[in-house]
């Protein structure tokens, strides 16, 4: 049944009202579990440091971290209430094929920003702080490391979040290759520049450290050769 301009805007508005909902509950539920998303964040560095301190700089610090995290935890699970009713909302006008192409983007968009989120927390982290506590101690003079929090979240996060989206590269490239706007035979004759702008893109995108570095353009590499597996051949 086709429904009316002021139906459409009412049910959008309805659908809005919900994700806003949604946030709000997650948000004051993540203002309860920050202080354990923050111990969860800090366990690679502790695993690789014994005597490990972090410090609050500020008087405002555990406040601000309280906020950040509660934010954080309540996008963690509004964005995927928010993708199934932007789905629920356009699906009834869009044709079976358009569906066919849509329902997989929108069912691994978020497993993939989860996988590459996982692999830079479980994988990357222990190695990179790793590398970071031996040039730190590699002075010939005494030193006290103390990093703060504030930093050393916004450091962690800011990998997880580029990490995730990475890992949105296939969907990317077979997205347009299933629109036409991308021939398989030109990814195939564009691989050797496209590894090369992958290594320049993880040396921008990571700490600067060779084992960053590579943890993130070697999935990269095999993600974009995974794409290639899945796209159209030409005809």
């Amino acid at each position: 049944m086709k429904m009316t301009l002021m139906q459409h805007f009412a049910e959008l508005r309805r659908r809005i009202l919900w994700t806003a909902l949604v946030f709000v509950l997650s948000f004051c539920f993540g203002w309860i579990v920050s202080p354990y998303v923050e111990l969860f964040l800090t366990v690679p560095l502790l695993n690789a440091w014994d005597d490990a301190s972090l410090l609050y700089t500020g008087i405002t610090d555990g406040l601000m971290i309280h906020f950040s995290l509660a934010t954080l935890v309540a996008l963690i699970i509004t964005v995927p209430v928010l993708m199934w009713h932007i789905w629920a909302y356009v699906a009834p006008g869009l044709h079976k094929n358009e569906k066919q192409f849509l329902i997989p983007i929108f069912l691994l968009s978020p497993l993939l920003f989860v996988v590459g989120a996982a692999f830079a927390f479980y994988v990357l982290f222990p190695f990179a702080f790793k590398f970071f506590l031996e040039i730190n101690e590699a002075v010939n003079f005494p030193v006290v490391l103390l990093p703060a929090v504030t930093g050393y979240l916004a450091f962690t996060i800011g990998l997880l979040k580029v990490f995730g989206i990475a890992f949105q590269m296939p969907l990317v490239l077979v997205g347009l290759n299933r629109m036409g706007l991308l021939q398989r035979k030109t990814v195939v004759q564009s691989r050797k520049y496209v590894i090369v702008l992958i290594f320049i893109a993880a040396a921008m995108l990571t700490p600067p450290d060779v084992v960053s570095q590579i943890l993130l353009a070697v999935p990269m590499w095999l993600l974009f050769e995974i794409s290639i597996l899945f796209m159209r051949r030409d005809v």
